[in-house]
Parts: C-alpha cells; sequence; structure tokens
C-alpha cells in the first residue's frame, strides 16, 4: 500500500522529512477510505458468493475439473489431453443426439465399460 500516491510514509523530494500533523491526518483519512471501500468490496464479494446459483456455478465447476483432471491424469501416458481430443468428441456427441442415437450410444459405452474392466481385471491376475 506504500505504492499509492499520497500514502508513501516519506513524502516530498527529499524522503526524510518530517510530516506536518496535516500531512499525517491526511494520509490516516485516505488509508481510512481505502480501509473501507476493502470491507465494501468483501462485503458485496461474500453475498455474491453465497447465492445459490453461483454457488451450484462453482460446484460444477468443481466437479467438471475433478473429472477433467482424473481423465487427464489417465491418458497422460498415451500422450493424450481432454483439451485435444475435445473438438472430436464435441462432433462425435453431436452426430449421435442429431441421429437420435443416444441410447444405442450409452448401450455401447456400457459394453466397451464392461469389456475393458474384465480385460483390466485378467491382466492383474484377478479373474
Amino acid at each position: 500500500m506504500d505504492n499509492i500516491i499520497g500514502l508513501e510514509k516519506n513524502p516530498g523530494k527529499g524522503g526524510a522529512k518530517a510530516e506536518s500533523l496535516s500531512e499525517r491526518k491526511a494520509r490516516l483519512l485516505r488509508q481510512g477510505d481505502f480501509y473501507r471501500v476493502g470491507i465494501a468490496h468483501a462485503r458485496a464479494q461474500i453475498k455474491h458468493d453465497s447465492r445459490p446459483d453461483v454457488l451450484f456455478h462453482s460446484a460444477l465447476d468443481h466437479a467438471t475439473w475433478a473429472v477433467r483432471s482424473r481423465i487427464d491424469s489417465v491418458l497422460h501416458p498415451t500422450g493424450i489431453s481432454v483439451a485435444s481430443i475435445m473438438p472430436y468428441a464435441a462432433t462425435i456427441i453431436g452426430f449421435i443426439t442429431r441421429r437420435r442415437l443416444v441410447k444405442p450410444a450409452i448401450g455401447v459405452a456400457a459394453l466397451a465399460a464392461g469389456v475393458v474392466w474384465y480385460l483390466q481385471r485378467r491382466r492383474t491376475g484377478e479373474a
């Protein structure tokens, strides 16, 4: 806060001048104004962040980030990331929804997940 004009500790050219009482009072008043503005801003931020739609959006962002980071960690050894495959995935999802193939696509995805799960268990020797 010392780099704000009017709030420096040693104003003037020399920097070592003693402040007069009126200069110190003016500086303290400006600091008080900045403090009050900061408090008002913090209160407004808390009020905004406690709204249900903002809480829902924040929770959705957190869940999306958690899922994306988990997928990225799985794909990391292959050199692929979610950001690189997302355009292809969006195209495929758009095609599936336009052709009304959502239920068959979910069935195929479940079948593929079952095969992958079985192969994973077989590879680790649990089957």
